[in-house]
C-alpha cells in the first residue's frame, strides 16, 4: 500500500487538510469525521487516521475531490489557532515525583532585579530621547520654540536648533547625517 502526502493550513474558523491523491473519485475514497478524529481511506493507499488537535464541528465540515487531491475543510468548534494538526497521544506513563531526582537551581531574585535596573538606567531608548526633546520644548521660551520648529521644518528633520537669532535670520540648510544623501520628495 502506498503512503500519501498531506498538508494543512488554518484560519480562525477552519482547518483545511489537503491530501495529494490522484483520481480520488476512481479510487473510491471515503472520509470519516468525528469530533476529534479524521480518517481517510481509498483503494491502494495506506489509510490516514488523525487525532485532531481540537474538536471540530462535523456537520459544518466538508470535503471535495479534484483530479489531483482531496481537500477536507474542518470547521473549528473553538475559534482559536491550533499548535499542530494532530494531538500526540502519549503512551508512556508519567514518572512519580518521589522516584524522580529533581535538582532545582535557586535564583537570587534581588540580584537579578538590581541587574535589570542597572541595565535600564544605562540604556537610552527612543522614548527617552523623545521625552527629553518634549521637555526641552515645553520648558523653552517662545523664541526657542520658534527656532526649534523652524529649523526642524526647513531642514526636513535633519537640523534642530534652539538659537532663534541664528535660525530667524536666514533659511536653515539641510544637513543629512554623515554617509547619507538628502533627496527631496516630489
Amino acid at each position: 500500500m502506498a503512503k500519501v502526502k498531506y498538508d494543512w493550513y488554518q484560519t480562525d474558523t477552519a482547518v483545511t487538510v489537503t491530501v495529494l491523491l490522484k483520481n480520488a473519485s476512481e479510487k473510491n475514497y471515503s472520509v470519516q469525521l468525528e469530533q476529534n478524529t479524521l480518517t481517510l481511506q481509498a483503494d491502494g493507499i495506506e489509510p490516514i487516521a488523525l487525532n485532531l488537535w481540537n474538536p471540530i464541528n462535523v456537520e459544518q465540515s466538508v470535503h471535495k475531490a479534484t483530479p489531483s487531491k482531496v481537500e477536507i475543510k474542518l470547521a473549528k468548534l473553538i475559534a482559536q489557532r491550533w499548535e499542530a494538526l494532530e494531538r500526540k497521544v502519549s503512551t508512556e506513563e508519567p514518572q512519580s515525583t518521589s522516584t524522580a531526582a529533581v535538582t532545582k537551581k535557586l535564583h537570587d531574585w534581588d540580584k537579578i532585579s538590581k541587574e535589570i535596573e542597572n541595565d535600564d538606567e544605562a540604556s537610552v531608548t527612543k522614548d527617552d530621547v523623545s521625552a527629553l526633546f518634549k521637555k526641552i520644548f515645553a520648558d523653552a521660551s517662545e523664541d526657542t520654540r520658534k527656532a526649534m520648529m523652524k529649523s526642524y521644518y526647513e531642514s526636513g528633520g535633519t537640523v534642530l536648533s534652539t538659537n532663534w537669532a541664528e535660525v530667524g535670520a536666514k533659511p536653515v540648510q539641510v544637513r543629512p547625517p554623515d554617509g547619507c544623501e538628502f533627496k527631496k520628495w516630489e
